[in-house]
């Protein structure tokens, strides 16, 4: 693997790629609250067949992290993927996916730039309007997004920094099982989120989301601004794959319902009951097989 830096619009990108540059490409976007090593171990397993590109998404890891929140709403932050996707794969489509928040980025690409993406991959990640209709819709989805409203408060960087971290790293164990997480790996995430300005960075992800979190007990259905979105602008026109681990304690099931009819050239969902939420680190082989027989 080598690493650089692609010009974003927001400042410079990290970016980590390897493999066979002449092979198509597939670019891996990740979530929070990782970075590029998210998607690593299947990057590893796909680089005799694939052009693979990891970037640091920005915010996190060693990439740009603007200080206005607004930089993070999904119109600026999907010119990071444009301009990631145009320097590493100019004159072809490629393969997008992406996990969690990357999944975010990767429908946001898809939307604008269908010409530009050949097969769409989504690892326990949602399509904006079916997360904000799970969130109304059901109760068990508002209390596992509970933690939003905290992610999003004031001062929440200063908690998840403080005694080394401890919030953020019980978090991911949260959030489905970590026995993953090796020493080396561990030291990597601390480096990450040691950034300077790091883990605000990373929470102006969830601050300028229009995405509403409704309180648990809220038994109202407001009014969203994403479910009056034109579903048109919404519509996945590539073949999409999404790959749900169920033993995912963020994302549950009914993030899916409805996902169909948004895709115009077939969906497959491919359900792993042996992996949760970080499915990119519990199941590698799976998730790079699949990506293997999907795309190739």
């Amino acid at each position: 693997m080598t690493t650089g830096f692609v010009n974003g619009p927001a400042g410079p990108l990290h970016v980590v790629s390897g493999g066979d540059r002449t092979a198509p490409a597939i670019l891996f976007l990740h979530g929070f609250p990782e970075y590029h090593v998210a998607w690593l171990a299947v990057a590893r397993l796909l680089a005799n067949s694939f052009h693979v590109i990891l970037p640091d998404m920005r915010g996190f890891g060693r990439s740009a992290k603007p200080g206005d929140v607004t930089l993070y709403r999904a119109g600026a932050t999907l010119a990071d993927t444009k301009a990631i996707a145009d320097a590493f794969s100019p004159d072809r489509p490629l393969v997008v996916a992406g996990h969690d928040w990357g999944a975010s980025a990767a429908y946001a690409f898809a939307f604008a730039f269908p010409s530009q993406v050949e097969c769409l991959i989504v690892a326990n990640g949602v399509h904006p309007w079916c997360f904000q209709n799970a969130l109304l819709q059901s109760h068990a989805q508002r209390k596992a997004s509970a933690y939003i409203h905290r992610l999003r408060a004031d001062g929440a960087e200063g908690r998840m920094s403080e005694n080394g971290f401890a919030r953020t790293m019980r978090m991911l164990e949260g959030f489905s099982a970590t026995q993953w997480m090796t020493p080396q790996l561990r030291e990597g995430y601390l480096d990450a989120w040691s950034q300077p300005g790091a883990m605000t960075a990373m929470l102006n992800w969830y601050r300028a989301s229009p995405l509403l979190v409704p309180d648990e007990d809220d038994a109202s259905t407001p009014e969203a601004p994403v479910l009056a979105i034109d579903p048109e602008r919404m519509t996945v026109r590539m073949p999409h794959l999404v790959l749900w681990g169920e033993q995912d304690r963020a994302l549950l099931p009914e993030c899916l319902d409805g996902l169909e009819r948004f895709c115009q050239a077939g969906l497959t969902v491919r359900r792993v009951p042996q992996a949760g939420h970080w499915i990119l680190h519990e199941q590698p082989q799976e998730v790079a097989d699949a990506i293997s027989a999907f795309c190739v």
